[in-house]
């Protein structure tokens, strides 16, 4: 498997140093959080898209995501929500970025099928650029959707290669589902894995990997047991915690720990 991490964990950091830690930890990749917030979004210029993209590739590093805000299945017109899913599309194009992140987002107001049928209709109105630019969608199980289940009931009425999900393994359980579950529902559409650890359900402070709550070491061997091989991203929340421990110091031990994990089992503990 290849390994990434999210930007969300080093907020506002400039990209040269963003790419720093991927060479110096030995990551593969970047997930690169788009908002105005971050050096890379959607309202900078063809130069700085370019310069980006060149910076990333000199160092051997890919961009994995443009992980963007826009909500699927957000209540209201559709044209907003096209219209950034259009931008958030061009700019992972620009990038060279296979995928593009977004967030159901259904609001109280609706019902669960209108909150699913609301996303499927945006997303496959969105699916032909991406095609064109070489870009999947990924739907992140989160908010209104949190299981894969939930994912499941957009994506497969959308039925489009480049329309898919994203698992984020904290949702699903927090949810109740467990990664037996989630991964045969979302499995026929994943484009990868954002993994993450966090203190309980209660506190969701995120954490060192392995040292938490989250059931990474299932999520593995489900994984394992179905040959799955593709990204995991560690997403390091501490954009939301500025408390937390600084990224930079645990990102070395947390490569280590990806590793060990998606080897196949041994007796010794993780």
């Amino acid at each position: 498997m290849k390994f990434a991490f999210s930007t969300l964990g080093v907020p506002g950091a400039p990209v040269r140093d963003v790419v720093r830690l991927a060479v110096e930890h030995a990551y593969d990749g970047v997930e690169l959080r788009a908002h105005p917030e971050e050096p890379v979004h959607p309202g900078i210029g063809p130069g700085e898209r370019a310069a980006v993209a060149e910076e990333f590739a000199a160092a051997g590093v890919e961009i994995l995501t443009v992980a963007g805000y826009a909500r699927a299945a957000a209540p209201g017109d559709d044209g907003p929500v096209l219209a950034e899913l259009a931008e958030l599309i061009r700019l992972a194009g620009d990038l060279g970025a296979p995928y593009v992140r977004v967030f159901p987002g259904g609001g109280d107001e609706q019902s669960p099928e209108e909150a699913d049928a609301t996303a499927a209709r945006r997303l496959g109105a969105a699916a032909p650029e991406a095609a064109d630019r070489g870009v999947h969608v990924l739907l992140e199980t989160h908010d209104s959707h949190p299981r894969g289940a939930d994912a499941a009931r957009v994506l497969g009425p959308v039925g489009h290669k480049n329309i898919g999900a994203l698992w984020d393994v904290m949702h699903p359980w927090l949810a109740g589902e467990s990664p037996s579950e989630t991964f045969p529902a979302l499995s026929p559409h994943l484009g990868y894995i954002q993994v993450k650890d966090i203190a309980s359900a209660e506190d969701t402070t995120p954490l060192a990997l392995g040292t938490g709550a989250l059931p990474l070491p299932q999520v593995a061997g489900v994984l394992r047991s179905e040959g799955w091989d593709g990204w995991l991203c560690w997403e390091y929340e501490k954009r939301w915690y500025p408390g937390a421990e600084p990224l930079e110091g645990l990102l070395a031990p947390g490569r280590e720990y990806l590793r060990r994990l998606t080897e196949p089992p041994t007796d010794g503990p993780l």
